[in-house]
């Protein structure tokens, strides 16, 4: 009888310790979703617009897709078979210019054929053109996006578009935005640049995204969250921009290609020009273009205006640099 009571006696308090717990848990969950902690939220950013995980560049959107972005605007897009924000892509006997960038290529806030991408297609008949551009990349990710497309593409020509305002920071961390991980080049002792962080590990919204736990129960999305800091800490280095922008002229020029520069804006960047003109990199500033000035936009992207501006300046320095021939604007 003794050993019996003692048993009930066990599974009781087992019983109440379970209960406890459960009731403790389920008041956790309750105060984590009352509380909508901006780092549990499963938030629709511009790495979210169709893109996908991608052990080699962070993230990409994904081939084929295609829905609405809802902004202060709202506009359309849909991605070819490259991942790339542009018709689909075919090779013919026209040289093709590509241009590379993140979202003022992607054309975040912009309907497809009001980039200055588009609106250079017929004043240049005479080449293809692609807009490899993909939202929030670094330099760093954009290098290593045009060695991806360059076997496909083959381009005659590369504009990189430079954003000033933010890839520098870009190209100095392992951690970008809403934590999305991306690779990061660290500069040896010797000055070269040498890749990291591949293959690059999941963000916590990719499992937010993918996870059926984890996407339901708040309580997974935050020891995801701790998880996924602790076991992936953010990683600083030191600017390799220019080394960087000298790396995409070796690919480019190395494979009889020409390479120019567009730089978005040069107030807040001092060092950029000097090292252009030091080199002998033809570029062209796109300072003064318009730019949104909405608050609910995802930073200040070029208006109609402002792309119609970047159009004729980008023709201006292909023609200067002898790739088109100089005509009006239509």
């Amino acid at each position: 009888m003794a050993g019996s009571n003692r048993g009930r006696e066990i599974f009781k308090s087992a019983g109440i310790s379970l209960a406890i717990a459960l009731v403790t848990l389920a008041g956790l969950e309750i105060v984590l979703r009352v509380a909508d902690f901006r780092e549990l939220r499963e938030t629709l950013t511009e790495r979210s617009l169709a893109y996908d995980y991608d052990p080699e560049l962070g993230w990409m959107p994904q081939p084929g897709s295609a829905a609405t972005v809802e902004t202060f605007r709202t506009t359309h897009y849909r991605h070819n078979s490259l991942g790339l924000r542009d018709e689909e892509f075919k090779a013919d006997a026209r040289p093709t210019i590509l241009f590379l960038g993140d979202s003022f290529v992607w054309g975040l806030d912009s309907e497809a054929e009001e980039r200055f991408s588009d609106l250079l297609k017929p004043r240049i008949p005479g080449h293809k053109i692609l807009a490899a551009g993909v939202s929030g990349y670094g330099t760093d990710q954009e290098y290593l996006l045009l060695q991806k497309l360059w076997p496909k593409v083959k381009p005659s020509v590369v504009v990189l578009i430079f954003c000033a305002d933010n890839d520098r920071l870009d190209n100095m961390t392992s951690h970008r935005y809403e934590n999305y991980q991306k690779p990061y080049f660290v500069t040896r002792p010797d000055g070269s640049l040498v890749l990291a962080g591949q293959p690059v590990p999941r963000s916590h919204l990719l499992y937010y995204r993918d996870n059926w736990l984890v996407r339901n129960l708040w309580l997974a999305r935050l020891a995801t969250n701790a998880y996924v800091r602790l076991r992936h800490p953010r990683v600083e280095v030191p600017d390799p921009t220019e080394k960087l922008i000298g790396k995409i002229r070796e690919l480019v020029e190395g494979n009889g290609a020409r390479f120019m520069v567009g730089i978005q804006t040069t107030a807040s960047d001092q060092t950029l020009v000097p090292y252009l003109e030091a080199n002998r990199i033809p570029f062209v500033k796109l300072e003064g273009a318009d730019y949104i000035r909405e608050a609910k936009s995802w930073g200040p992207h070029w208006t109609p205006a402002g792309q119609k501006d970047v159009a004729e300046r980008i023709f201006g320095m292909l023609s200067a640099n002898n790739v088109v021939q100089a005509r009006p604007a239509r």
